[in-house]
This record gives C-alpha cells, sequence and structure tokens, in this order.
C-alpha cells in the first residue's frame, strides 16, 4: 500500500532574515514575554557572576491550536524524557540550565516521581497515630538523593523553568532567551531536544471560536504551513558564537547518519544528535562535520538503570 506521506519531498530550508521578519511580524508574541526576559536576563547576569557556563535545554513537544480559543490542536509527540534527564546531568557537570519546557511534560528531579514511574502518593502513608506522612522505606533512599540534589540547585539558583505550549510561544521563547544567552558568547551552550513542529496554521487563518463538527459538511481539511527553519538564525544571528546541539530523531537506520549530516551542512553548527525511536533510550550517534561516534550502554549498564543521558552530557 501506499504511504499516507510523501517522504520523497526535499527538505524544507533553512530561515532567512526575511522568513524571521516575516514571522514575528505577523504572529502576536506571548503576553508573558516582558515577565521571562526579566527572569532570564537575572539568571543569567547572576550565573555568569558566579563563573558558571549556562546551557539552554528546550524539552517537550509544541502544539498546533487549530482555534484562538483552542479546544482542538495538533501535537508533537514527546513527554519530554530527554530534556529533563539532560538538564539533571548538565546540573551535576556545574552547568547552570535553563530549561524550556512543555507545559505539564517531565522536570528535573521531579521526573523520577511522575504518575507512569514512581507516583508518589503510592508511596506515602500515614503514621500509627494519623497524625505524619511518612515515606515508604522502599522509596527513601531515592528521595533523600533527589531532594537533596534538587534543594542544592535551587539554594544555588542554578535552574529556571520557562513553559511553553503552542509552537509559536516556544519560537518567541527561544529567540528571547537566544539573544539575552548571546551576551556571555561561548559560554552559552544549546541543547535543543524539543519537539518541534514542522507545521502551523496561520495566525491570519485560525478561527476565533471552536469549530464545529457539522461545518464543513462534516469534514474538516487543515492546509498548513511548514515552520520556518529558524536553528539556521540562531547559528547565525541569534547567538553566534554560542556552541549549539540539535537531535535528529527517525525510525529508519539507514537514513539517520545522512540526514544528521545534512542538518549541519544546511545550519552550520556544531553537534548532531541522531536517535532511532526504536532504541532512543539505549544509543545515540553524534556526527560532527568530521566524525561519527556511537554512544551505546551495554547489558550491564541498562539492567543496573544506567540512563545514556549520563553518557552523553559529559561528551558535549
Amino acid at each position: 500500500t501506499d504511504s499516507a506521506i510523501d517522504r520523497s519531498l526535499p527538505e524544507f530550508p533553512a530561515a532567512t532574515p526575511i522568513d524571521e521578519d516575516n514571522y514575528f511580524r505577523l504572529h502576536k508574541p506571548p503576553s508573558y514575554l516582558s515577565q521571562i526576559s526579566n527572569d532570564v536576563a537575572s539568571f543569567i547576569n547572576f550565573n555568569h557572576n558566579q563563573n558558571r557556563k549556562i546551557v539552554l535545554v528546550t524539552s517537550g513537544g509544541t502544539t498546533v491550536p487549530l482555534e484562538n480559543n483552542t479546544v482542538r490542536f495538533i501535537d508533537n509527540f514527546s513527554a519530554g524524557t530527554r530534556g529533563a534527564t539532560s538538564a539533571e546531568y548538565f546540573l551535576e557537570n556545574n552547568y547552570s540550565v535553563i530549561f524550556l519546557h512543555r507545559e505539564f511534560s517531565l522536570l528535573p528531579y521531579s521526573r523520577h516521581f511522575s504518575h507512569t514511574t514512581n507516583c508518589l502518593l503510592d508511596h506515602l502513608n500515614f503514621s500509627t497515630d494519623g497524625k505524619k506522612v511518612e515515606v515508604d522505606q522502599s522509596l527513601q533512599n531515592d528521595l533523600f538523593n533527589v531532594l537533596k540534589k534538587y534543594q542544592n540547585v535551587k539554594d544555588k539558583n542554578m535552574l529556571l523553568l520557562v513553559p511553553f505550549t503552542t509552537v509559536h510561544q516556544y519560537l518567541f521563547t527561544l529567540k528571547l532567551i537566544a539573544q539575552e544567552l548571546s551576551v556571555i558568547g561561548s559560554n552559552a551552550l544549546f541543547y535543543l531536544a524539543a519537539a518541534v513542529s514542522d507545521f502551523f496554521l496561520p495566525s491570519s487563518r485560525i478561527p476565533e471560536h471552536k469549530i464545529q463538527s457539522n461545518d464543513h459538511g462534516g469534514k474538516l481539511v487543515v492546509d498548513l504551513e511548514p515552520v520556518p527553519k529558524f536553528l539556521k538564525r540562531l547559528v547565525d544571528s541569534w547567538a553566534p558564537i554560542a556552541m549549539i546541539v540539535s537531535f535528529k530523531l527517525e525510525t529508519d537506520n539507514s537514513i539517520l547518519i545522512k540526514k544528521a549530516r545534512n542538518a549541519l551542512e544546511r545550519y552550520n553548527h556544531q553537534l548532531v544528535i541522531g536517535n532511532l525511536l526504536q532504541n532512543r533510550k539505549f544509543q545515540v550517534v553524534f556526527v560532527t562535520q568530521n566524525e561519527e561516534n556511537w554512544i551505546k550502554l551495554s547489558n550491564n549498564q541498562i539492567n543496573n538503570k544506567i540512563e545514556i543521558e549520563s553518557l552523553i552530557i559529559p561528551k558535549i
């Protein structure tokens, strides 16, 4: 049977200054952007004065609203596991972290006790007198260690959480943070692990209210536009001296390296980390202009629940 997706289409070109101007002129910035600007500038200034390097970690998927008063939207697959886990290991390697994340996706430290892993409420009990809450013995060591790391990071002001939901919110915020980070030059690192939408619905064509199911003869046909590939603008203009790491997720191993190299040539940044959907938790490949290096967890490491991000981050 024929595929529903035409994979013969060429890659969309990198965004130009004109694309940038048009996009940010024609779409309304988030109302909270000025407050984020203040928070980010303050965080960067404080940590730069502490002689710390700063990494922007992007995490989670972006949405494409189909209405201004949004009921329906198109979403990207991502729980934010890679980003949240990586942020912790950056912090352990003495980076301060701006964590640009999908709202309600996994976060550093709290990810260990999410509803899909160790639901915290399942490990809490009342004391015998019924006046206190106690943690199960089986979880006490893990909770103690995670809480200790989190409190240390919090006390040192090394982690700033910045949420987004839509692709527009993500792009406006990414540009703002990148321009703020540009003042510290090579002390800034971008680790772009978010799953960013490839297509969007321009503001001029988004209906104000919920699309009714009986409209248009009961069918909904959505004509989406390609999201400009702003990685090129990040490299060339927003933060030209910073190190930039992007990810390439594929399902076909035979095209992974080629697609990663194509990205390097198109955007001219330093590193692409390639991974396959089916084994992304156990192996990745570092692709640079000159070489490729695989990082793979051994069976022993997998059995001991070693996270591959603990190997990725020290090598960047």
